[in-house]
């Protein structure tokens, strides 16, 4: 147990350098900034950072863990299979990114509108980006960490929780220290009209996490899907602009509240298309369409039917909205250097897709104690135990896994 729980803290730690956390880092880049020369305020959001994170993570801890004691195979990023939280999710990332624009804001009293900064709001706003920060992170699985989650999914509810905590606690530690500590400030620039260029260029690393999330959604819901998305993020943009300028009246002392009701109902128009993403479906063979090496159907019993037979296999556990599987498939799994090893070892290779909900997925990450994605396994041609590669991938990792099921499949 002390095991997975100093594996959580590293891992949640690791989970900071991730790619699905980086749109979140322009975030938490400002909020340093903001109050680089105001250390007990800095303080404060360093500590509402924490708590938004916490919170969030014993709340997906919560309900992941009720829904596998209800029977469900489910896993890490369990929440991202669905395709009206992929929706919200990117329409959450959409708003923060007009947000930095200054199309309008949040958390400002009249007088402040426009600038950048401001303590009204601060903390519930440091808070709300621990909790954004988490969600955006389950797409990723970082080194240490899976196989914490993996045990933690096997012990009793309290042991459970005990290591999705240290896992936040990991996951928030950077920026809660680096908070704590002024000597940080001497070397931050002074604040100044600077500031409001770097919240707009900010905003871009949001935009590009809503271009993914759409891309996402398009795989997991077909193009039905993608119209509504993008007739919601339109909707969601005008909204904004129209409340941006109430703000602004309001400002200026000049009447603003019907500007507010036509707010309202562009937002409530986006409600219809987001209930029609609930039962959206898209092409089944999305994933192993979208990697390079051709790819065969991969379920239990297409494995136990081929394994042994003088082939190894190699197992990819993938989802579209799992950036480090998407990663790894560019920078190993489809190289030329892998895919000649692939031909040379005359391997099988089986892509499992848990894009939308797959049991037989969850169940297999279960059995190889593996709490999420990414999960590469390699069975040995002579039918001998299968090897679980590192959850980062390079081309000599595989090509090495590969030349050792050939020859010798019973080391691990």
């Amino acid at each position: 147990m002390l095991t997975a729980i100093a594996a959580a803290f590293l891992g949640g730690i690791i989970l900071n350098l991730m790619p699905c956390v980086f749109p979140v880092i322009s975030l938490k880049a400002l909020s340093l900034i903001r109050h680089h020369d105001t250390p007990a305020q800095a303080r404060a959001e360093g500590l509402a950072f924490l708590f938004g994170v916490v919170v969030t993570m014993l709340l997906l801890a919560g309900v992941l863990l009720l829904a596998r004691s209800g029977g469900a195979a489910v896993g890490w990023g369990f929440q991202l299979q669905s395709p009206l939280v992929i929706a919200l999710l990117a329409l959450v990332m959409l708003a923060s990114a007009l947000n930095l624009f200054g199309l309008f804001e949040v958390g400002l009293s009249v007088q402040k509108v426009g600038e950048v900064g401001g303590a009204r709001g601060g903390l519930t706003g440091s808070a709300l980006t621990g909790a954004l920060a988490i969600i955006v992170a389950t797409p990723c699985s970082a080194p240490f960490m899976a196989s914490a989650v993996g045990y933690a999914l096997t012990q009793p509810p309290a042991v459970s929780l005990i290591i999705f905590i240290a896992l936040a606690l990991g996951f928030a530690a950077p920026f809660t220290l680096i908070s704590f500590f002024p000597l940080l400030a001497r070397i931050l620039p002074a604040p100044g009209a600077w500031m409001v260029t770097l919240k707009h260029g900010l905003a871009f690393p949001m935009l590009g996490a809503v271009a993914w999330l759409i891309w996402v959604l398009e795989q997991q819901g077909g193009q039905l899907a993608l119209a509504a998305i993008l007739a919601c993020c339109l909707l969601l943009s005008f909204a904004a602009w129209l409340y941006g300028m109430a703000q602004k009246r309001r400002m200026r002392g000049r009447r603003h509240w019907a500007l507010h009701m036509t707010t309202a109902v562009f937002v409530l128009l986006i409600v219809p298309p987001l209930a029609n993403l609930k039962t959206a479906t898209g092409s089944p063979d999305v994933a192993e369409a979208s990697v390079a090496p051709a790819a065969v159907a991969w379920s239990p019993q297409n494995v136990d039917a081929i394994k042994g037979q003088g082939k190894p296999i190699l197992v990819n556990f993938t989802a579209s909205w799992c950036i480090t599987c998407q990663v790894n498939e560019q920078t190993s799994l489809s190289t030329q250097a892998v895919k000649a090893a692939m031909a040379r070892t005359d391997t099988i290779y089986m892509v499992a897709d848990s894009t939308k909900y797959n049991p037989d997925v969850e169940q297999a990450l279960s059995d190889f104690g593996r709490g999420g994605l990414p999960l590469y396994v390699v069975y040995p041609a002579d039918g001998g135990k299968p090897v679980v590669l590192p959850q980062v991938l390079t081309p000599s990792i595989v090509i090495s896994a590969l030349d050792h099921a050939t020859q010798n499949g019973t080391k691990s």
